[in-house]
């Protein structure tokens, strides 16, 4: 295994950023993408570990549509593998956030400090778990359209429970701008908030509403993850999610009923 001193490091995650443009134009389970995933792998554990968040998330990526959706016309083929490209190309796009993060660390830290032993891999696994519990599952529970905001609320608990992952539900009250705002679902340990959303009608209200929420959870977490339960209001996912990409470590997630 290389020994990586904190400059190599840094030039050698930025180099796997700049391969990333030729891995985009190559396409899904190409040699390219393929390659650059193993390399990519294998220096992630070489400078953080395989227990680090950075290769627990990477190596959790599905460079694939998951989920179940409605597909209109004849070339269900087409539209699936449709489906299929522009998830890759999103996941390319976080991989690269995930990258230059892993880099801001770096440069924020000595490299013998980046290193994670095996005492972290429950919570790195824990935390990857969260994230995407309801992108893989959560629909499944969904038997009928939800009316309710705590329909989909209580079918989250439901996945957290059965996971057993530790939470705080509605919890902490934050004072921000005269108004109170209270989190769904809360994790202390990973300074996580989770707000879950049911989209029932006109998305720029929805827009307007998580703005707000970010600008006061940022006060109190690092994190925020939107699960957004969308009942056919929201016609462009990447044009919504654009509007909240310029805050970090905001992770918006819609659920297709």
């Amino acid at each position: 295994m290389k020994k990586w001193n904190k400059q190599e490091a840094i030039e050698g995650l930025k180099e796997l950023i700049n391969k990333l443009s030729l891995v985009r134009q190559s396409g899904r389970s190409s040699q390219e993408h393929i390659r650059w995933l193993a390399n990519s792998l294998r220096i992630l554990e070489e400078i953080f570990g395989k227990n680090s968040r950075y290769y627990q998330t990477l190596s959790n990526f599905s460079w694939s549509e998951t989920g179940s959706r409605v597909i209109h016309g004849w070339d269900i083929e087409y539209q699936i593998e449709q489906g299929h490209k522009l998830a890759f190309l999103n996941q390319t796009q976080q991989a690269e956030g995930l990258l230059l993060a892993a880099i801001d660390q770096l440069g924020e830290s000595e490299i013998t400090d980046v290193y994670e032993d095996n005492n972290s891999i429950s919570e790195a696994s824990e935390l990857v778990a969260i994230i995407n519990l309801a992108e893989k599952k959560l629909r499944k529970l969904m038997r009928e359209a939800p009316t309710k905001e705590k329909e989909v609320q209580d079918k989250y608990e439901d996945l957290l429970l059965a996971n057993d992952i530790e939470y705080a539900k509605e919890f902490p009250h934050i004072m921000f701008s005269s108004k109170q705002y209270i989190p769904d679902f809360s994790f202390e340990k990973y300074s996580l908030a989770v707000e879950i959303k049911l989209c029932k009608s006109d998305e720029k209200a929805l827009i307007a509403q998580l703005n707000d929420d970010i600008i006061a959870y940022k006060t109190k977490f690092k994190s925020l993850l939107f699960i957004i339960y969308d009942l056919g209001n929201i016609r462009d996912i990447d044009t919504f999610k654009q509007s909240f990409e310029q805050f970090d470590d905001v992770i918006v997630q819609i659920i297709k009923h």
